[in-house]
């Protein structure tokens, strides 16, 4: 898993997700691509990234219309262009997280 240059248009939720918070997240996905935690948007926080064989999924806090503490696990949601996807993007993201532990 690695940020990458694609584009995640096309990607939707395919029920798909995993528990972080926005301090893990940045430490195994980088900074985000867009960032605004002010809690006015539908999407604080949103990464764009790859799976190991190059399949783009999105990372994104959705609908909590507030703003998001560093150190606060919330439910993200994981985007892809198919459920396989988005559950691979989970498996890597999950191992990439148990490694902070």
């Amino acid at each position: 898993m690695r940020k990458t240059e694609q584009s995640p248009n096309g990607t939707s939720f395919h029920d798909s997700v995993i528990v972080a918070t926005v301090a893990q997240l940045r430490k195994v996905i980088g900074e985000p691509d867009r960032e605004s935690n002010d809690g006015q948007d539908k999407v604080n926080f949103d990464w764009v990234a790859e799976t190991e064989n190059g399949d783009v999924f999105t990372v994104y806090d959705w609908k909590e219309y507030r703003r998001l503490s560093e150190d606060e696990e919330i439910e993200w949601h994981i985007g892809g262009h198919s459920r396989a996807v988005t559950e691979k993007a989970v498996e890597e993201l999950e191992e990439e997280l148990a490694q902070l532990d």
